[in-house]
């Protein structure tokens, strides 16, 4: 078989929903398999208004809004409608991208019908509590995602750094990589707008860090403001550009009180935005990849990161940035103070990173996917 024999059920929990790095290379994955001649049916809550216009044919699964979170559904199972979908579509291979209710349905109707199925891991969804102050829950959540994680066939996910994370949490025991791309459309050195810089109060001779993301706890937003805290109490005030939108917004903009807020911002917009800052501080360790940070690499900035899942991946210390013991913000002010005084350092690091970015190719990233699901369903016949 090759990939036109392909029949792919891909399960998710907000396809279309919200556009976040997830959603984005989900919906970059079908693209790419259709190109290729594969069959794909999506199976996610919907909403009236989604957030972008999604990638193959999409069937609604019922689902609730998170309390406190409502820009994010939770998926309640399979419908009769659904279940019958999946019956005319006949899957030869069953994608899950969350753990979530809807996802273990579908787990346990391929199951029943000798279907392989692939689970890919985006997030660290076991380190939420701790943001949310529940920490105490942790380990009941890692056990019920082990629980679902061990029954699939296999796992992928972004980076080695997270692989070797899931292999210590004994999730499963076949667990490959499915790296994420950048899009050199948008993403680029060139896209830097002094212009744009100056219309937000920023002088050329200023130093601006950047933030990148979703404003949510879990982000490491905390973390963030102490930081700039720290700085400032060595008399060092960099500019701070801060590139999103989210609930938690306006508790960060009490912490940044002189931080300049551009919000969510897409396309060429996006890629302007990231390019007009200097550094980029990305203190979260909840991502298993970091497309921010790859994204900030690719447009030619030194970045300053968790030494966590994800960035470890992609960030070389001392050459494209500085990785971070997650936790102390005194350490992470020690690693920006040299980008923020010395403009050949931050040069010579946002060289490195935009070269090292180039190693990332959409296409053939999505090809290891597709590899990957020929090899299971081969393995199943």
């Amino acid at each position: 078989m090759d990939v036109t024999g392909l029949r792919i059920a891909l399960f998710s929990g907000n396809y279309n929903v919200t556009l976040d790095g997830a959603n984005k290379a989900l919906n970059r994955l079908v693209e790419y398999l259709l190109r290729q001649g594969a069959s794909v049916r999506v199976y996610s809550p919907t909403v009236d208004e989604p957030a972008f216009q999604q990638q193959g044919d999409l069937v609604s699964l019922p689902s609730v809004a998170i309390p406190g979170r409502s820009e994010y559904r939770v998926p309640l199972g399979l419908s009769a409608r659904a279940k019958a979908d999946l019956e005319r579509f006949a899957p030869n291979i069953v994608h899950v991208s969350s753990p979530d209710f809807s996802a273990r349905a579908a787990l346990r109707w391929a199951k029943a019908r000798g279907i392989p199925v692939l689970a890919s891991v985006h997030t660290r969804f076991e380190t939420y509590p701790r943001y949310y102050g529940v920490g105490f829950l942790e380990p009941a959540l890692e056990g019920w995602i082990r629980g679902f994680y061990r029954r699939c066939d296999a796992l992928v996910t972004p980076s080695q750094s997270m692989v070797e994370v899931l292999r210590e949490q004994r999730m499963n025991s076949d667990i490959a990589i499915w790296s994420r791309g950048v899009d050199r459309d948008i993403f680029g050195p060139e896209r830097r707008d002094p212009a744009w810089r100056r219309s937000l109060g920023i002088a050329d001779e200023d130093v601006a860090i950047a933030f990148l993301g979703r404003l949510v706890m879990e982000k490491g937003l905390d973390r963030f403001a102490q930081t700039i805290d720290h700085l400032k109490a060595r008399n060092i005030s960099p500019k701070i550009i801060v590139i999103g939108d989210g609930p938690a917004r306006g508790w960060f903009e009490a912490a940044l009180p002189t931080a300049t807020f551009v919000g969510f911002q897409t396309g060429a917009g996006l890629g302007r935005a990231l390019a007009s800052a200097d550094i980029f501080f990305n203190p979260s360790i909840t991502e298993t990849f970091g497309n921010v940070t790859l994204e900030a690499m690719a447009s030619g900035l030194p970045v300053v990161a968790s030494a966590a899942t994800g960035s470890t991946s992609l960030v070389q210390d001392g050459v494209s940035g500085r990785l971070v013991p997650p936790g102390s913000a005194e350490h992470f002010a020690d690693a920006l103070a040299p980008y923020l005084t010395d403009a050949d350092l931050r040069r010579a690091h946002g060289a490195a990173g935009e070269k090292r970015s180039r190693d990332f190719s959409w296409d053939a990233i999505n090809q290891v996917m597709a590899e990957t699901y020929l090899r299971l369903v081969a393995a199943s016949a």
